[in-house]
């Protein structure tokens, strides 16, 4: 009874929990995919989206730790020890900083650059395998609209 009230309180039916449980696991899916790819090539998905950051970061603007740390949602210090392995492994450089000596600013190395590309191009091509899921969750949700049978079975685990 009380669970009836809450459903209709937020206006919930059991098709938006089966889209719900579709779109996660979708996303589980993709980071368990993007966690295993990375592996690969002897990095934690951290490592592959500090990559990311830096690669994707404009040109004109120099990477600071600091900033890597806000966009990782990390702590300064964490983001010094994942720069370091980073650097360790050839994939990072660190330069001094043009505008304040005591900062270091960051780029991708050539090897790292090798690297994160291959890594990219295996991200995309999942993502574009996974897109059409994706795109009509999203269409679903944003239009209220359709039968999410569908839907919820294109995120379901295979049979076994």
């Amino acid at each position: 009874m009380l669970l009836k009230r809450a459903e209709k309180r937020f206006k919930l039916a059991t098709r938006d929990y089966a889209q719900l449980a579709s779109f996660r696991h979708a996303l589980r899916g993709f980071l368990r995919f993007s966690e295993a790819t990375a592996a690969r090539e002897g990095l934690t998905s951290q490592h592959y989206q500090a990559m990311l950051i830096l690669r994707g970061w404009p040109d004109d603007q120099p990477v600071s730790i600091n900033d890597l740390a806000q966009q990782l949602l990390i702590k300064h210090n964490s983001a010094v020890g994942l720069v370091d392995r980073l650097a360790n492994e050839g994939l990072v450089v660190r330069e001094p900083s043009t505008a304040d000596r005591r900062k270091v600013e960051l780029r991708l190395s050539s090897r790292g650059r090798q690297v994160l590309a291959r890594l990219a191009a295996m991200h995309r091509d999942e993502l574009r395998r996974i897109g059409p899921i994706m795109k009509r969750f999203f269409s679903e949700l944003t239009h209220d609209q359709g039968s999410s049978g569908d839907l919820a079975a294109a995120g379901q685990p295979p049979s076994k």
